[in-house]
């Protein structure tokens, strides 16, 4: 979410919402979601404004974490600022702790594109720019052979004219984001809520996928 949009979006909702109780970053920790028990994997995916494929994920059965961050730039410990302004080389992502015995790779790869517009290049939605681009990232050959197999499946299921721009990209470090990024659209469901309309999110998906 750039941040100009996501300042407007905010004076909106505070003036539909007043009495929301604001987000004290001090007092979060970067740490993921607490985890079940099991077995336990990572993928890492970019679809766009992490707050969303952050909760789209969380509404999976088998994951069991979700952690908004960034990856796949140059510089070390970047923060959201210098991520969105687009200088950094990062792309906007979420990490997926999930169990491998209830819900396989190739099934959340497959579901990821599901949450995403694969057709688009230059970015998610509302949200322009290579920081913002749809990706997945993979760390090993299996992973590769999952995600070319989904996203070859993804360009037979799409309802509209296009050719699939979500990238398979090497996996690289991930940065956790800022605490007040964590778990968004629990702490601020109304204003999660007007930037994922706003933004026209679910109205592009229902075209995209019909």
């Amino acid at each position: 979410m750039t941040p100009i949009f996501r300042s407007a979006a905010f004076a909106t909702v505070a003036f539909a919402a007043i009495g929301l109780a604001a987000c004290d970053s001090s007092a979060q920790t970067t740490q993921p979601k607490a985890a079940q028990t099991g077995a336990r994997a990572s993928a890492i995916f970019a679809g766009g404004c992490f707050w969303c494929t952050e909760k789209d994920f969380d509404q999976m059965p088998g994951v069991i974490a979700t952690e908004s961050g960034y990856t796949g730039g140059r510089t070390p410990r970047p923060t959201y600022d210098q991520v969105s302004a687009g200088g950094t080389g990062h792309i906007e992502a979420v990490r997926v702790t999930y169990d491998p015995a209830r819900i396989s790779y190739a099934t959340l790869v497959s579901r990821f594109l599901r949450t995403i517009d694969p057709l688009d290049g230059g970015g998610q939605f509302c949200d322009r720019g290579p920081q913002y681009q749809s990706a997945v990232f993979v760390g090993n050959a299996a992973e590769r052979q999952a995600a070319a197999a989904a996203r070859d499946a993804a360009a037979r299921a799409v309802k509209v004219q296009g050719r699939i721009a979500t990238s398979i990209l090497n996996r690289a470090t991930f940065y956790p984001a800022e605490a007040y990024h964590q778990d968004y659209y629990k702490k601020n469901p109304a204003r999660y809520r007007f930037y994922r309309f706003s933004c026209g999110r679910d109205a592009r998906l229902g075209k995209v996928w019909g």
